[in-house]
């Protein structure tokens, strides 16, 4: 076997020219782009090499030699081990055009596109503690820093709560404190700790797959609501049940508190059934006077105040005078659906999940809308000839599909059915370049809005509208 030799190779004196993409900075030495983590421009630093190509080198920041006027000092104590926040070092206003630039890099310079002039990036009104769902993995074997001596950390602390550290499957980072979602979220991670540690609660082993204690999740509302669900790798009624009572002890605002027996080798709980222990079996959001239930399985778009601006921006795209049949394809629970319902004569919901369709038809009765009907199955199989027949051929079509954008299947039925105005709604602008690529061959693009969610990071939402010719 023949190991493969470490790089050895510091560039020094290097002036960071520009944001890249992925979160990375950019500069040029001896004309080969050079990629560096957590750099700002202006930033004249050291950088160590860790990867050379034949057009590009990827570094990290050895020394920083003169700071940037633009550099921040990151907010958060797990900054630069932690995956998340990457951005914090960068003003906010400097995070707003880089998205604006990653949305042209993809569609103009790598799709080839011919848009209009993208618009500046919508602000989040929120920067910290904005996100309404987070997601804690439990490992018996947390990330140890880099000033821990292995053989020196006891038993006790060996445990952890917290993120995957990015690249290990197996390494969970354990987190002190959070900015991303607002309190009890770091309160009732912290307690769950300590009481699994003080009680002898085993806490699962990634790469072994056994252990008692898996994984969390914590969805807060913006007047206070709080969903918390709890998931063991395994049925012990006994330490499941004394987990479960002193939490509710702990924190009577729990709104709805659920657990779920998950003994699969992934953490998803997609495919199981969460069971409701104490509460409600849901937690309400709040949009422009419309209410939406949301349920442990439930998607609801993680920025809750953004989000209004998103479906305001798709909206306003989609120019609905009130005559209109819209479909609504990877509706959700209906949200965008419901959003524009005001203003179209009728609306078409399409989604995979049933979970969220059945919660998609609550929020509709509940709101007391009546012009929403919606469907659930696998969009390259319900979007078809015969449902366009039975449902109404669709005057304005609205997408929001996953990260990996739309089947080719989809695409096609699409242009089939050739609406006349649509909006594609992404979270990722390269997937949704590859598709735009195919709807331009009927379409122009005629207006495009990046949307800031996720602040501190180098994901951005972006909304297009497209003209049938």
């Amino acid at each position: 076997m023949v190991r493969k030799k470490k790089l050895d190779l510091l560039l020094e004196n290097v002036t960071i020219e520009a944001v890249a993409a992925e979160g990375k900075a950019l500069t040029r030495v001896d004309g080969m782009v050079v990629f560096v983590d957590f750099a700002v421009p202006g930033d004249v630093v050291d950088i160590q090499v860790y990867k050379k190509k034949k057009n590009y080198m990827e570094g990290f920041i050895k020394r920083i030699v003169t700071p940037s006027k633009d550099r921040l000092e990151p907010f958060c104590q797990h900054f630069g081990v932690c995956g998340g926040c990457r951005w914090q070092p960068l003003p906010y206003e400097l995070q707003l055009e880089a998205k604006r630039q990653q949305v042209e890099d993809q569609l103009v310079r790598i799709g080839h596109l011919e848009v209009p002039e993208i618009r500046p990036t919508l602000p989040s009104h929120e920067t910290r503690y904005y996100r309404n769902k987070l997601e804690f993995s439990a490992s018996a074997n947390r990330w140890l820093l880099k000033d821990e001596d292995p053989a020196a950390v006891p038993p006790e602390d060996r445990a952890g709560l917290g993120f995957h550290v990015g690249k290990f499957f197996d390494k969970v980072l354990d987190i002190k404190q959070c900015h991303l979602q607002k309190e009890p979220s770091n309160a009732i991670r912290l307690y769950i700790k300590q009481f699994c540690l003080e009680n002898g609660l085993e806490f699962y082993n990634i790469r072994e797959n056994h252990g008692f204690f898996r994984n969390m999740f914590v969805r807060t509302t913006q007047d206070g609501q709080v969903m918390l669900i709890l998931c063991f790798a395994k049925e012990d009624e006994k330490a499941r049940t004394a987990l479960l009572d002193a939490v509710c002890a702990r924190f009577p605002e729990i709104t709805s508190l659920w657990y779920v027996i998950n003994e699969k080798l992934n953490d998803s709980i997609a495919d199981l059934s969460p069971i409701l222990y104490k509460g409600a079996d849901a937690i309400y959001e709040q949009m422009e006077g419309l209410r939406f239930k949301i349920g442990p399985k439930s998607f609801y778009q993680t920025n809750s105040r953004q989000a209004e601006r998103l479906y305001g921006v798709a909206r306003e795209f989609a120019a609905l005078t009130g005559k209109e049949t819209v479909y609504d394809l990877y509706t959700g629970t209906g949200t965008i659906a419901q959003f524009v319902s005001g203003k179209a004569a009728k609306v078409v919901g399409i989604e995979y999940v049933p979970e969220a369709i059945e919660d998609a038809k609550a929020n509709a009765q509940a709101n007391g809308i009546t012009n929403c009907t919606f469907y659930a199955g696998d969009m390259k199989d319900v979007l078809n000839e015969r449902f366009i027949r039975k449902n109404g051929h669709p005057d304005i079509i609205i997408l929001d599909p996953p990260r990996a954008g739309i089947h080719p299947d989809v695409a096609k039925v699409i242009l089939e059915a050739a609406p006349d105005r649509m909006v594609y709604v992404s979270c990722n602008p390269a997937s949704q370049a590859r598709d735009l690529a195919i709807l331009c061959r009927d379409y122009t693009i005629t207006a495009v809005q990046p949307v800031d969610m996720f602040p501190h990071t180098m994901h951005v939402e972006n909304v297009v509208a497209l003209k049938r010719r």
